[in-house]
């Protein structure tokens, strides 16, 4: 895959349900889920078995790419990661993640073809 164009393909298809925060977060983290399990990290809360997704964090690189969601309020942030320890955290708009997120998981299909099978799944989820 052509990283520009799958980077282009990617955050198009991230941002398609953006407009709508709660439906976005939930089928973000279902796509991730699916497609990069074990990198992805899903927090659930509610009441009466109406869950619904608090925190969305990802593993990707040197980064861990997290958005917590409060009520349909959404924060965002991108932490540099060494050995497990957070090095440096910032604050992004959500399209700024959604870009962030996007080149990472790009580049995460470039560096193996599970991460290319993993990025299939999530474009066709």
């Amino acid at each position: 895959m052509q990283e520009s164009a799958g980077f282009d393909l990617l955050a198009a298809s991230l941002r398609a349900d953006a407009t709508d925060v709660r439906t976005f977060v939930e089928a973000l983290a279902t796509k991730l889920e699916l497609s990069f399990p074990e990198r992805c990290r899903i927090d659930r809360g509610g009441l009466l078995g109406k869950k619904h997704v608090k925190r969305i964090a990802v593993e990707l690189g040197d980064g861990r790419y997290e958005l917590a969601n409060e009520d349909g309020a959404v924060s965002a942030r991108r932490s540099s990661v060494v050995r497990g320890i957070s090095l440096k955290s910032e604050e992004l708009s959500l399209e700024e993640w959604i870009d962030r997120l996007a080149a990472e998981l790009v580049a995460e299909a470039d560096r193996s073809e599970r991460g290319r099978d993993a990025l299939q799944r999530l474009l066709t989820s």
